[in-house]
């Protein structure tokens, strides 16, 4: 392999994990016995802040609340997003939530081959726990040399703050490393940590525009051999200067 390893996003990436979320934040509404509901329009503009926290905060942010209302905010979304949490790593444990097309296989191949797993995410520790042990067995875990999470920097995507926390725990060198994501956001966060990244883009992300993409795959399934199929594109492209690239390139 011509790259040392490989860092996933979590949400959209490794699983078309938004609609579970979306029903976990309106039970957590009715939970609270709030007569708040996100629909699917309401909860696409809301993906365009990035992490459940923040998406709270700004959704809450928006509303005609009182002075009083509005000093119990930080209480208010931590209690409602640990429920929402708490609602939607019950139903990926449910079997409700299955990886993407491809993603198992890739992660089989990278790992048979000596190549380094790794995540950058902006959702919790939690989540990501349920969602590899659940589809991929108990150890699941022990693939990956660095699991990063949404709370352990202090920006989240478009900032690219957590990949430079992931490639510092790596030990790696950016350029020796594929970031695949499926958003613009992650797109931004990755390429800023001067990643060369591969786009996955899903039901919800695929009207963004990926223009500053090395790579746009309708899903790792869409390659017969995707590890074999990442590292030619990563050869070519780097062999043509794919860092100061900004042009989208199709499989």
């Amino acid at each position: 392999m011509r790259f040392k390893a490989l860092i996933f996003d979590v949400d959209g990436t490794l699983a078309d994990t938004e609609e579970a979320h979306r029903c976990a934040f309106n039970q957590a509404f009715r939970q609270h016995g709030l007569d708040w509901q996100w629909d699917r329009p309401a909860y696409a503009q809301l993906l365009k802040t990035t992490g459940g926290k923040e998406r709270l905060n700004a959704y809450m942010n928006s509303l005609p609340l009182t002075p009083a209302e509005r000093r119990e905010l930080p209480e208010r979304v931590a209690a409602l997003h640990k429920t929402k949490t708490d609602n939607y790593t019950r139903m990926v444990r449910q079997g409700l939530v299955p990886l993407r097309a491809g993603v198992a296989r890739l992660i089989d191949e990278a790992d048979s081959a000596g190549v380094r797993l790794a995540i950058a995410s902006t959702t919790t520790l939690g989540n990501i726990e349920a969602l590899l042990c659940t589809n991929l067995g108990p150890g699941a875990l022990d693939l990956f040399s660095v699991i990063g999470a949404g709370d352990q920097v202090a920006c989240k995507k478009p900032a690219p703050d957590i990949y430079d926390f992931v490639l510092r725990l790596l030990g790696e060198a950016e350029e020796d490393c594929i970031a695949i994501e499926d958003s613009a956001h992650g797109l931004a966060a990755a390429k800023a940590a001067g990643l060369f990244t591969v786009v996955t883009p899903g039901y919800w992300t695929r009207d963004e525009n990926f223009a500053a993409a090395d790579w746009i795959l309708p899903s790792l399934g869409s390659c017969g051999r995707p590890l074999a199929e990442l590292d030619r594109q990563f050869s070519i492209l780097r062999e043509c200067g794919w860092r100061t690239s900004t042009a989208a390139r199709g499989p």
